[in-house]
């Protein structure tokens, strides 16, 4: 009987395919210190206004525009945190620093550049402030009590972290990190470092996801190399505890292609097997008991393009990500493209100046071509042959 499955699934079907599979993501509460790269699991609100006074965005003197061209008294001093106690009067003007709150009865500040003071006597030097309010940070120029600063989803990058201690959390509700169970098959694997036999090749996938993801909010949890035998999976399948199972090799049709077989007999539930991607066709997916699971083929480059578009979209969907999958933008083609096949295809390629140039060599094996490439060229199924000069889309490696 054929396999229902054998037909190749288009690309978009095997997203969204891949996200049903996932469990609404838990949530926590951590400090901001511990949040970085994490997506927010509910909007946050500003809980305080930034800056909460007029302040002086230069070294100078608070005035009052209207006293231009001046002469002032300087009466006082205000610092930043530890303002000018009393009113300022006409004719008056307090000695101001950046980040000072501006005195009641000032409006704008001269900068010290364009002021000559003798004793108390401060003159203008200079064409003086050009309009009211000059080098003032007015109060809630950043933002006010209770705007929408993040968005459920977002993910807190440096910028947002620091914008939402700005404004009063110390802590933020994200989605937990995501437990990554990690493992690759195959008789001819050895550790890289060990010695090689004719018939063997170091393992190099592990090592390439967990560098993939190393700026994800996951937990690894490597299994390490798992010899081709039925039992040995399923034993170790059946052991899993983790939100993801990723594996890698084993996923093909050959007799030694057992990674199916042995996640069926240990309970899993395969959703798809085979997608209309190169590389990378025989990428799998599925649920083993609370998990889901992501069977990669073993070859490098299929394992790390499929990473790229299914493990770290996966894992940011289960993070809490409202935009998971991955962003293409358009660069300029230096060399023509023949026309494409019946599958998405991801070229290794190389931009310079903002013209992309495919790799001549596109064997799946080949992890010298991956290493130099900067990008990956995205050829729609049945695209016609391309020109230099055409825009294509292409997925920044870096």
């Amino acid at each position: 009987m054929a396999d229902p499955m054998a037909a190749l699934l288009p690309l978009s079907d095997a997203w969204s395919r891949l996200f049903a599979l996932a469990p609404p993501p838990a949530i926590e509460r951590v400090s901001l210190i511990d949040a970085a790269g994490r997506w927010t699991a509910d909007d946050v609100r500003a809980l305080r206004t930034q800056p909460s006074a007029d302040l002086s965005a230069m070294d100078g003197y608070a005035i009052r525009f209207a006293d231009l061209p001046g002469p002032w008294r300087v009466i006082g001093e205000s610092a930043a945190g530890r303002g000018f106690a009393g009113a300022v009067n006409p004719g008056e003007a307090v000695r101001i620093f950046t980040g000072a709150p501006l005195p009641p009865g000032t409006d704008t500040v001269m900068v010290q550049e364009e002021a000559a003071r003798d004793g108390d006597v401060l003159r203008l030097d200079g064409e003086g402030p050009a309009m009211h309010g000059r080098n003032v940070r007015r109060r809630g120029l950043d933002f006010s009590e209770s705007d929408w600063l993040v968005r459920s989803g977002e993910r807190l990058t440096p910028a947002r972290l620091a914008l939402i201690g700005a404004a009063g959390h110390g802590s933020v509700a994200v989605h937990r990190k995501v437990r990554v169970a990690i493992v690759a098959t195959g008789d001819e694997l050895v550790a890289p470092g060990a010695p090689v036999g004719a018939t063997q090749l170091p393992e190099t996938n592990r090592l390439m996801l967990a560098a993939q993801l190393a700026d994800l909010p996951v937990t690894l949890v490597d299994l390490g190399i798992l010899p081709d035998r039925r039992d040995a999976l399923e034993a170790a399948f059946r052991a899993v505890d983790a939100d993801l199972l990723v594996t890698s090799g084993g996923a093909s049709v050959g007799d030694h292609d057992l990674v199916r077989p042995a996640l069926e007999a240990a309970g899993a539930v395969i959703d798809f097997w085979k997608i209309a991607l190169r590389p990378g066709k025989p990428v799998m997916a599925g649920r083993l008991g609370g998990a889901v699971v992501l069977g990669l083929p073993g070859n490098p480059v299929s394992a790390f393009v499929t990473t790229l578009l299914f493990v770290r979209p996966l894992i940011a969907h289960l993070a809490g990500a409202a935009d998971p999958l991955p962003r293409t933008r358009t660069a300029t083609l230096a060399e023509p493209l023949g026309a494409n096949g019946e599958r998405t295809d991801y070229l290794r390629a190389e931009l310079h100046d903002g013209r992309v140039t495919a790799s001549t060599l596109q064997d799946s094996a080949m992890l010298r071509t991956l290493a130099r490439a900067t990008c990956l060229i995205v050829r729609e199924p049945h695209a016609p042959a391309a020109h230099a000069g055409d825009s294509v889309e292409i997925l920044d490696l870096a």
